[in-house]
């Protein structure tokens, strides 16, 4: 297993590592762009929902392409992900040439959760299967996602 968590909550403050497009379920990479991108939000979404946050509670994600001129591919899965366009987090995108082949796309995230939603974990985090992941009753992450 990565020994590196796939987030890290201290109090309201809920950071990522970096979130890919691979396949948390096959551990595989789509093979386009498009399909990386909504991987990676949906992965991203989830961190955020196992973490206790929100898309609203969002403050900054950086993102990263191998293709900075492909940024639209990304573009259509953030207004999905943040429709509303006077509370979108603040994104900074830099083009990446040396992201491991396949990957084509990675973020990371900077959460601020403002008001707290069901049972939260702090600390660090491995996220490991999507489908079952829950925060327990001591506030410890069960189960992990491959990201």
């Amino acid at each position: 297993m990565n020994p590196v968590p796939s987030a890290s909550r201290v109090g309201p403050f809920l950071v990522t590592s970096g979130v890919s497009g691979r396949d948390p379920l096959n551990g595989k990479f789509p093979e386009t762009l498009d399909e990386q991108c909504a991987q990676m939000f949906a992965s991203l979404r989830k961190i955020l929902e196992i973490g206790g946050a929100s898309p609203e509670d969002v403050l900054k994600i950086t993102v990263w392409l191998k293709d900075r001129s492909q940024r639209a591919h990304v573009n259509k899965h953030w207004v999905a992900m943040f429709p509303d366009p006077h509370s979108r987090p603040a994104r900074h995108t830099f083009a990446n040439p040396l992201l491991d082949p396949p990957m084509l796309v990675q973020c990371d995230c900077f959460a601020v959760i403002a008001q707290p939603r069901g049972k939260q974990a702090e600390g660090l985090f491995h996220t490991v299967a999507l489908r079952g992941c829950a925060a327990n009753g001591s506030g410890n992450i069960e189960g992990v996602l491959l990201l």
